[in-house]
């Protein structure tokens, strides 16, 4: 496995690289999640390619961005386990030079849900994306289910701004009580972790009654709600029940609609999401 730095070195092995190239965008703090996402990537590709960037600029709140947690030598660890063939771990300034001014943003399907309640969030995380897709010139890049809204996010900007990389969604990874992996869920205090299965069993109370033909996006959101009210170590931010398409919150469930929720536990903040239909 070699570890870059810089955007000459990567480009130089990926020159002599086989293709095609599978890419993994990651902050760190890698767990079981993004093991899966670098399986699939090695599984499906000649050339795998992590990279690890906590990026300053999809932080809406600074603290947020001083507290994510990292450990690039345990991260290296995983990504050496797992096979992966190529690094990228840059510094800040390599991703974003003096003198940078773009960013990228994308129209609608970023405004609701994590873009209204992060805003400038999702420019973060196009622009990013964008300089990765750009630097890798990847085949494929891979993405947890998990984080739905901000798959949608990236396949727009792609699509719109003419890049050949293809954008491959992955099934949420789960504890076996259904709790999502995050590498957030560190923060957790006991109390707050035993607590936070709270989440899939809200999305799940929406999926049943939705199975058992309940068509009313209030019903749905009120199933999700009544199951988030039995916690009290859940606040709740939002609840959704949304077109699987565009995100546009639903009176009536038609067609592919995507349940999701962000819920809050003491200063930790969890989304999860279930696709119905």
């Amino acid at each position: 496995m070699k570890v870059m730095r810089t955007r000459a070195e990567l480009r130089d092995a990926l020159a002599a690289a086989p293709r095609p190239v599978g890419l993994v965008p990651t902050m760190g703090w890698l767990h079981d999640g993004h093991r899966a996402l670098m399986r699939r990537a090695r599984e499906e590709s000649a050339t795998s390619v992590v990279t690890i960037f906590v990026n300053p600029r999809q932080f809406n709140v600074a603290a947020d961005f001083t507290r994510y947690p990292r450990s690039e030598e345990r991260d290296l660890e995983i990504c050496a386990a797992e096979g992966v063939d190529l690094v990228f771990a840059p510094g800040v300034d390599e991703v974003y030079p003096p003198g940078f001014d773009t960013v990228v943003t994308v129209g609608a399907v970023a405004q609701p849900l994590e873009g209204a309640a992060r805003p400038g969030h999702f420019d973060g995380v196009a622009t990013v994306v964008a300089i990765l897709f750009s630097v890798v010139g990847a085949e494929r890049a891979y993405f947890g289910q998990k984080d739905a809204q901000q798959v949608m996010v990236i396949r727009q900007m792609a699509r719109d701004l003419a890049i050949g990389t293809e954008v491959i969604a992955c099934p949420t990874v789960r504890e076996p009580d259904g709790l999502a992996l995050s590498s957030r869920n560190v923060h957790l205090t006991p109390d707050e972790r035993r607590a936070a299965p709270v989440l899939r069993r809200a999305l799940l109370a929406a999926r049943t009654a939705w199975e058992g033909g309940e068509r009313s996006g209030d019903a749905l959101r009120a199933a999700m709600r009544a199951e988030l009210d039995r916690e009290p170590l859940a606040a709740v931010e939002y609840v959704s029940i949304a077109d699987g398409s565009t995100l546009e919150e639903l009176e009536t469930v038609g067609g592919p609609a995507l349940a999701s929720l962000a819920v809050r536990f003491g200063s930790t903040r969890l989304i999860d999401n279930e696709p119905l239909g």
